[in-house]
């Protein structure tokens, strides 16, 4: 595990022989995960404490034996709920494992994701916790299944077909554009005034339409959106000082305190593990 203080610890990873999946396990006391969103899913089983999960319908409170089950691109926060902090197993399934394994056991149309965000389910959390622990015993098989089976669980009891984007009204386009502009301009990014001028429209409109398209007001999201870059490019083995400037952060500190903050360990714990992970892939190969 990587050492995150006396009280926190954390072991972020992927199991190379689980479909296209993440993998979380940690203790949080302090660490508190601003506004942030992921392109996959997340599942997470809490097994200890209370985590408070911030999302756009309101706040969810997670104590062990549940289950919080965030769609792809939903904006959302996280800290402890209680002054021991909170314990949990997470997986991070990709879009289209959730739809694979989707179109195999249900009969879900369109995208499926979850209707629900918080559920009391103690087998399901156990399930979860059984896919970290296969996983981290190289059982692939087992892992495998047991991430096929809960995700299949959970769909069915909580799942339902994701609604379509929402149509392009002017605030909708204009916050589509403003996001495209930020990630071509990531390194360089204009202030909310100029972005607005280019954007033919006023600052606190595009703020209000950006907010209400993604969540989070536009540096949030870039924030976000920059680490989620640096992880790409710490995966490809691009030094964490190099990863910074290439993403747009001042220096390697900048990159590692807002890296923390969202993905839960450092970016060289990360990298190092995502490391490991490649040269164990490389070793099974024929």
């Amino acid at each position: 595990m990587g050492a995150m203080g006396t009280q926190e610890w954390a072991r972020h990873w992927r199991y190379e022989r689980l479909p296209d999946t993440d993998l979380l396990r940690a203790r949080y006391v302090r660490h508190t995960f601003p506004p942030h969103a992921h392109g996959g899913y997340v599942l997470a089983a809490v097994t200890g404490g209370v985590e408070e999960v911030g999302l756009p319908e309101g706040t969810v409170r997670a104590g062990p034996g549940s289950v919080v089950m965030i769609n792809p691109e939903v904006a959302h926060t996280a800290r402890a709920g209680v002054p021991e902090g909170w314990a949990y197993a997470t997986l991070y399934p990709s879009a289209g494992t959730v739809a694979a394994i989707a179109a195999g056991t249900t009969g879900l149309r369109g995208t499926a994701g979850f209707t629900e965000s918080l559920a009391h389910d103690p087998y399901a959390a156990r399930l979860i916790t059984e896919v970290h622990r296969e996983a981290e015993q190289g059982d692939a098989l087992a892992a495998d299944i047991l991430l096929r089976v809960v995700v299949t669980r959970l769909l069915r009891r909580y799942g339902g077909p994701l609604p379509s984007r929402p149509v392009r009204t002017a605030g909708v386009g204009t916050a589509v554009r403003a996001r495209e502009i930020l990630l071509a301009r990531m390194t360089d990014p204009p202030t909310l005034e100029r972005l607005a001028a280019e954007l033919d429209t006023g600052p606190f409109a595009l703020l209000r339409a950006f907010r209400e398209r993604y969540g989070m007001p536009p540096h949030t999201w870039l924030t976000s959106a920059r680490v989620r870059r640096a992880r790409r490019l710490l995966e490809e083995g691009v030094p964490p000082a190099e990863v910074a400037g290439a993403v747009g952060f001042t220096d390697q500190p900048h990159l590692g305190r807002h890296f923390r903050r969202i993905v839960g360990v450092p970016p060289g714990a990360y990298q190092r593990e995502r490391a490991r992970t490649y040269k164990t892939a490389r070793e099974r190969r024929p």
